[in-house]
């Protein structure tokens, strides 16, 4: 099923369409149980009558089963790293593993009937009901990945049950397909509920972690970023020069509006690979990767004089062009981040910062014994 076909089915929170794909990589004591389960009756299924049909089932779910367990165990070993469209790709593993498991368990039962097998039938059948089950105990989490599945795990019933002359049998495939609508609508207000409460706690959490202002991290969830970061990093603390006159002359309304577009110009700097936060009033925090050595240096030196050069920009407050600036200390830390080493950093930082201000601001200005300001050129 392709991305354009998916769009509707995938939530636009990169967060909690992570967290639905993890929960449904949970499923694994469930998963081992039906697999036994099938792969017990089939094997029975296939011996007793050694029917070429059972024997070509048999092994199209044990294929599945195994592939079904390996696919669980490699998402829970590399889930924590994948990027967000890795996330939606195996959330498409997962259903096309769910359905092929499915419709291999379907095939069962229509070579059951084919073969007028009643003992096979009823085996073939309390499988798929008991797959149906498991499955539908998924509905809350994707409700797409469950009609699928159980769509694809009916059909070869449903055509076994109408090609039958007896009344009987094709009453009963339309009650499965009654049964079928059933399920959607219960997974459609499952998921409703499920996805309306995840949204809610992303959203508390959300306003635990970012600026309410700006929109951008704050302090706890900076320092959270920065504590989980390894290898070389550059940190970077902004301070505008000259907000506090715009705020005295145009309101506070602008001083907001100015503080959201100056957000918005750190977070292009930074570019997707970092971090801006704020820490409160006009003071910013960058964090972003950098190489090891000399070119670690220059790319924070950069980042520094690219964010001092974009707040020198004018703005635009209610078609009124107003010009600020920005100072800006600077490091780069490669140590190992325990607490007492982020406090250090932040003081060290701060420091240069207010260096560079007292030089009278519009430079960068590194943090270390004897650093001299670098004047923003332009």
């Amino acid at each position: 099923m392709g991305h354009g076909l998916l769009a509707k089915f995938i939530h636009p929170n990169p967060a909690i369409r992570r967290e639905l794909v993890d929960l449904l990589y949970t499923s694994l004591p469930q998963v081992m149980s039906i697999n036994a389960a099938a792969i017990t009756g089939s094997v029975t299924l296939a011996v007793l009558h050694r029917d070429p049909g059972y024997i070509a089932i048999t092994f199209a779910i044990v294929v599945n089963a195994i592939g079904r367990v390996v696919s669980l165990l490699r998402y829970k070993q590399h889930g924590g790293r994948l990027s967000d469209p890795d996330v939606i790709l195996w959330e498409k593993v997962y259903a096309a593993g769910a359905a092929a498991f499915g419709l291999a368990l379907g095939a069962l039962t229509f070579r059951a009937f084919q073969l007028n097998d009643a003992p096979g039938a009823w085996i073939a059948f309390g499988l798929s009901m008991s797959y149906c089950v498991g499955m539908v105990s998924r509905a809350a989490i994707r409700p797409w990945v469950v009609l699928t599945t159980t769509a694809v795990l009916f059909a070869p019933t449903l055509i076994a049950g109408l090609m039958r002359p007896e009344l009987p049998y094709q009453l009963g495939a339309a009650m499965l397909v009654l049964f079928w609508f059933s399920i959607r609508e219960a997974s459609r207000h499952l998921s409703t509920a499920f996805i309306e409460r995840l949204e809610a706690k992303h959203a508390l959490a959300r306003q635990a972690n970012h600026d309410f202002l700006t929109g951008l991290p704050n302090r706890a969830a900076f320092l959270a970023a920065l504590e989980r970061t390894t290898g070389s990093v550059a940190i970077v603390a902004i301070d505008l020069d000259g907000f506090k006159p715009v705020n005295d002359r145009h309101g506070h309304h602008a001083g907001d509006e100015l503080l959201r577009q100056v957000a918005i110009r750190l977070s292009d700097c930074v570019g997707s690979g970092g971090l801006a936060a704020r820490f409160g009033g006009d003071e910013f925090m960058l964090l972003r990767p950098v190489a090891g050595g000399a070119q670690g240096r220059d790319d924070a030196l950069e980042l520094a004089r690219e964010a001092v050069r974009a707040l020198s920009m004018p703005f635009l407050l209610s078609d009124i062009p107003v010009l600020i600036g920005a100072s800006a200390g600077l490091l780069v830390s490669d140590q190992p981040l325990t607490d007492e080493a982020v406090d250090e950093l932040l003081r060290r930082v701060d420091d240069a910062l207010y260096v560079a201000k007292r030089a009278g601001g519009g430079g960068c200005t590194w943090a270390e014994a004897g650093a001299t300001t670098l004047r923003q050129a332009g």
